[in-house]
């Protein structure tokens, strides 16, 4: 097991793992983390040595005591210095290398968020509640946006610096939804990719139960009653960025 590859520089990527009880996880999701890109584990209340053996492996580490899923991205965007962010989930069900296009297409230009439709790899590796969820959502973000995606799935890409402009303040489940409504209404180009979704390791944290799944669907329906924020966060083209 080789562990992460460290640039000794500034990191071409940061990819935001946000991590709670992974020690399973950990080395497969670090293995894969491309060379030159920097792996940020997000500890957020781990008791099973997450964080220690994140360090072990080369991954630098944030701590943030604060639960919620939402409270761990945010907390590694604002550590990411690199100009392209990426995030990812830390179980094992999604394999980092999955984001190499993703970047090449922001860095490009082509689009300013690229997000991951979860495609199962196999029966019950996404729960039917979980599944049933994810629609209704998908659904109501039509409503709300005018996009015509499939899933809000963890991983994704977009430029660090536009992403802190959009003012996130989601600090639970509702953080990866909010992402995508403030990045509409800002009129950002918005991508989805198929990708394969694979069996977790460990038990879910959200979605694991009916009971989890439906938290998470109260949390992004109150992100999605919110008014339209002002439009102050513009596309990252619109600051400096490649043109459309």
């Amino acid at each position: 097991m080789k562990g992460v590859k460290i640039s000794p520089t500034r990191p071409d990527v940061d990819v935001v793992l946000p991590c709670l009880n992974e020690a399973e996880a950990l080395p497969w999701v670090l293995d894969r983390i491309p060379p030159g890109w920097r792996a940020l584990v997000v500890d957020n209340g781990s008791t099973d040595g997450s964080a220690d053996l994140a360090r072990e492996l080369g991954a630098s580490v944030v701590d943030e005591p604060r639960r919620g899923f939402g409270a761990a991205c945010h907390a590694g965007l604002t550590a990411a210095t690199a100009d392209i962010v990426c995030f990812c989930d830390c179980d094992a069900s999604l394999d980092p290398t999955l984001l190499l296009p993703f970047v090449r297409e922001v860095r490009a230009g082509e689009a300013d968020l690229v997000l991951g439709r979860r495609r199962p790899s196999g029966r019950g590796v996404w729960p039917v509640h979980a599944r049933a969820g994810n629609l209704a959502l998908a659904r109501m973000l039509r409503r709300r946006t005018g996009l015509r995606l499939h899933d809000l799935g963890p991983l994704r890409a977009a430029r660090r610096e536009p992403l802190l402009a959009l003012g996130l303040t989601d600090r639970r489940s509702g953080y990866p939804l909010q992402m995508v409504v403030r990045a509409a209404d800002a009129g950002w180009r918005i991508a989805e990719h198929d990708v394969p979704y694979l069996p977790r390791s460990g038990e879910s944290k959200v979605t694991g139960t009916w009971r989890g799944t439906w938290q998470a669907v109260r949390d992004m329906r109150r992100v999605l009653a919110e008014a339209p924020a002002v439009p102050v966060a513009t596309a990252p083209a619109a600051q400096g960025g490649t043109p459309r």
